[in-house]
C-alpha cells in the first residue's frame, strides 16, 4: 500500500491552490482530480472575476494555469477518483475508483459542489452559453439585456436583485404562488422596478439559435404555455456538495455541507480537512475556493508539524 504525507481529493481552484501550497512545504502532495479535472469552472467560458486576470480568462484556462503552477513545484497530480475512505484511524485509509489503495496522514477534501439544474435537454446544450449557475460569475456579460432566473428562495432573489443592477430585465421564475425568500429578500424583489415576478410558471424549454440563448418556453400551473425573450437564464434552485463519500465519518451540516472549526478548514476529524465549495455554502466563488485551498494547507502543516 502506498503511504503519503497529504493527500488532496478534487481540484478545481481549492484543490489546486492547496496542493500549490502544499507542495511549497514539502509535504509531496498527492492529488487526485476527479469525474470533472478543474472543477466548475471549466464549464464556464470567460472569468472576468479572478484577481490576476485583467482581461479575463476562461474557466478551462484559469484552471489549467493553476495545476500548471501546483505541477511546477513538484505536485503529485493524478486523474481518477477516491472511491472510499475510512478515516476511523490514522493514518487514514483511501481507495481510488481503479482500486489502488492509498495510505495517507492527512487527507484535504476539495470535491466540490454541483449546481441543481432542471434536467432539460436545452439547458444542457446551451450550458455555458447562455445557462448558468452563477450571477455572479457570469452576469456581467448580460449588461443591458433582459435574463431570467428560476428559483424561489434567497439565492434567486439575491440574483436577480444584483442582475438588477446590470440588466435591462429580469423575470424571477417561481413554481409556486409564494417565495421561500426571507422577507428582507422578498422586500427588495418587490420594490426592484426591472424584476418582474412570473409566478406559478415552470420552464418547459430554453430556446437559442445554436450559439446562445434566445428565450424560454415557459408553462403556468393551468397549462398556459409563453415565451420570453431572454439573453441570459440562471438557475438558482440550489447547489449540493459532493460530500456523500465522506459522512459516516465527517460531520455535515443540514444541506451537506462538511462543517469546518473555527476560522480553519479542520472537520471534526483530525487529520482531515475541507476547502472550497464542499464547505462554503454561502460564497461559493473561484478565488474564496481559492483562499480555503491555501489555508487547508497551511492547516495541514501544522498538523503534521
Amino acid at each position: 500500500m502506498e503511504t503519503v504525507k497529504c493527500l488532496i481529493a478534487g481540484s478545481g481552484p481549492a484543490g489546486y491552490t492547496a496542493a500549490i501550497y502544499a507542495s511549497r512545504a514539502n509535504l509531496k502532495p498527492v492529488l487526485f482530480e476527479g469525474l470533472l479535472p478543474g472543477g466548475q469552472l471549466t464549464t464556464t467560458t470567460e472569468v472576468d472575476n479572478f484577481p490576476g486576470y485583467p482581461a479575463g480568462v476562461s474557466g478551462q484556462q484559469l484552471m489549467d494555469d493553476l495545476r500548471s503552477q501546483a505541477l511546477r513545484f513538484g505536485a503529485d497530480i493524478r486523474s481518477g477518483d477516491i472511491a472510499e475512505v475510512d478515516f476511523s484511524e490514522r493514518p487514514f485509509r483511501l481507495k481510488t475508483d481503479a482500486g489502488a489503495e492509498i495510505a495517507a496522514e492527512a487527507v484535504i477534501i476539495a470535491t466540490g459542489a454541483t449546481a441543481k439544474y432542471l434536467g432539460l435537454e436545452s439547458e444542457q446544450r446551451y450550458k455555458g452559453q447562455g445557462v448558468s449557475a452563477c450571477a455572479t460569475c457570469d452576469g456581467f456579460f448580460y449588461r443591458g439585456k433582459d435574463v431570467a432566473v428560476v428559483g424561489g428562495g434567497d439565492t434567486a432573489c439575491e440574483e436577480a436583485v444584483y442582475l438588477a443592477g446590470l440588466c435591462r430585465k429580469v423575470y424571477l421564475i417561481v413554481r409556486r404562488n409564494v417565495l421561500r425568500a426571507s422577507a428582507a429578500m422578498q422586500h427588495k424583489v418587490v420594490n426592484t422596478k426591472n424584476i418582474e415576478i412570473l409566478w406559478e410558471h415552470q420552464t418547459k424549454e430554453i430556446l437559442g439559435d445554436g450559439e446562445g440563448v434566445t428565450g424560454a418556453r415557459l408553462v403556468a400551473n393551468n397549462g398556459n404555455e409563453k415565451i420570453i425573450a431572454v439573453h441570459g437564464f440562471f438557475l438558482a434552485i440550489g447547489h449540493h456538495p459532493n460530500t456523500e463519500l465522506f459522512k459516516k465519518y465527517i460531520e455535515t451540516d443540514a444541506a451537506g455541507y462538511i462543517i469546518t472549526h473555527g476560522k480553519t478548514t479542520r472537520t471534526n476529524v483530525d487529520g482531515v480537512f475541507a476547502a472550497g465549495d464542499v464547505q462554503d455554502s454561502r460564497y461559493r466563488q473561484g478565488i474564496t475556493a481559492a483562499a480555503s485551498g491555501c489555508m487547508a494547507a497551511k492547516d495541514v502543516e501544522t498538523f503534521l508539524d
